[in-house]
């Protein structure tokens, strides 16, 4: 009998090929590969993108390119998705990855502190951003919030990975582990936010959708 997990995967989008290759170098060659966004849930990036279809998108958190690829499948054509990554020692893959599909040329690849570079406001255009995805430092989670909610257009998404964090969230086995904490205080901060509806959604690790109102 297939766990629900394999269910979902075998009658899930199956991964373009430049898509599954990342994966297998990731798997192979990369720290943490379990950080990388998947199947499952790159196909649902891939598609709320497409509902969505950005003009400009903000990813804090890069890894190794996958999410990045598959949120850009849903920008307009003269899009253009600007991707934050603090591990310098991954630009040499991040850009052979993105190289791998011709969607890499609609993406902008900064490496540096995310915090520093929205605050700085180093994106070279004052417009703001249809789609904001957060998937960095899970202690910052609160910080990124605030820092990116002004940048993102009226009637805007936010979303961001990891919310439930392999079930911590709820386990008070790790009341004292740093990031659980911060994405508790991140899940009660939206929770709390008048300005924004949300919901989370039990995939993967847990995503939240936040939308900003028009």
């Amino acid at each position: 009998m297939s766990t629900i997990l394999e269910y979902i995967e075998s009658h899930t989008t199956a991964e373009p090929d430049y898509l599954a290759q990342i994966t297998r170098d990731t798997h192979l060659h990369v720290l943490n590969p379990h950080m990388l966004s998947g199947q499952v849930q790159g196909e649902l990036l891939r598609m709320l993108s497409r509902m969505i279809r950005p003009r400009r998108i903000l990813e804090l958190g890069t890894f190794t390119g996958y999410s990045a690829l598959c949120l850009a499948e849903g920008l307009i054509d003269d899009g253009e998705l600007i991707t934050i990554e603090h591990n310098d020692e991954l630009e040499d893959t991040i850009r052979h990855n993105l190289s791998l599909s011709p969607l890499g040329q609609k993406i902008r690849l900064l490496i540096g502190d995310a915090k520093e570079m929205i605050a700085a406001a180093k994106f070279g255009c004052d417009e703001l951003f249809d789609l904001v995805f957060i998937d960095a430092d899970k202690r910052e989670y609160c910080t990124y919030y605030e820092l990116v909610y002004p940048l993102v257009k009226p009637g805007g998404f936010i979303l961001a990975d990891n919310t439930l964090w392999d079930g911590h969230i709820v386990d008070p086995a790790y009341d004292r582990d740093k990031q659980t904490i911060g994405l508790r205080k991140f899940n009660q901060l939206v929770a709390d936010d008048s300005h924004v509806s949300q919901v989370i959604l039990p995939v993967r690790d847990g995503m939240t959708i936040i939308y900003k109102p028009l």
